[in-house]
């Protein structure tokens, strides 16, 4: 893995997110980026919910932990009944701190978490589900010079987490899961893109 990594991914989902999450990361090539995803779901799903995804990504996936260094390459799954902050675009820090759009945790915290650095690339995306949470998050990505996308209707097996993010109007992108797929990899690059990269530094030193 590449350590320290600047580039960050964090999704959005809902009811229905599962389905939408698996369509996302199937096939999909380890991303140059820490990929965060907050699902509203019980606790109990939270380790079939992770199992799952590592058997249809190449991505290495985990429970998010607090004090979790971020590292290109590895999804982290925020754990159910607590939300999740990262700390200086670094680490991932869990509270227990009360609910924020009736859940938690919440897209809205965790997105609202993320700060512009130099050089990095960050992605907000909300996927299918109810309600408005997200939306906030959204607008707080555009602002800091992030790039936002959200589920289409179509492809939506509920589309108002994502109706109410395109309401701020700070929306750059509405695709379905498989074309977010290959705008993540357009966007962040893929790992064997940067081993190449740094592979090719060396060789002309």
């Amino acid at each position: 893995m590449i350590m320290g990594t600047k580039n960050i991914v964090m999704i959005g989902a809902s009811t229905g997110g599962f389905t939408s999450v698996e369509r996302l990361f199937s096939k999909s090539s380890p991303l140059n980026a820490s990929v965060i995803i907050v699902q509203h779901m019980l606790e109990s799903v939270n380790l079939p919910f992770r199992n799952h995804l590592c058997g249809i990504t190449d991505m290495e996936v985990k429970i998010a932990e607090d004090g979790d260094i971020l590292e290109a390459g590895k999804v982290y799954i925020a754990p159910s009944g607590l939300h999740l902050k990262v700390v200086s675009n670094r680490r991932i820090g869990l509270f227990n701190d009360a609910k924020v759009n009736f859940v938690r945790p919440s897209i809205d915290v965790s997105m609202k978490s993320l700060k512009n650095i130099p050089g990095s690339k960050i992605v907000g995306v909300i996927l299918t589900g109810m309600g408005k949470d997200g939306a906030a998050g959204i607008r707080h990505i555009k602002r800091i010079g992030g790039i936002t996308m959200v589920q289409d209707g179509n492809s939506s097996p509920v589309s108002g987490m994502s109706e109410a993010a395109a309401e701020t109007g700070d929306i750059d992108l509405i695709l379905a899961p498989d074309e977010m797929r290959e705008k993540l990899i357009e966007e962040v690059g893929t790992i064997n893109d940067e081993i190449a990269r740094f592979k090719s530094l060396i060789d002309a030193l």
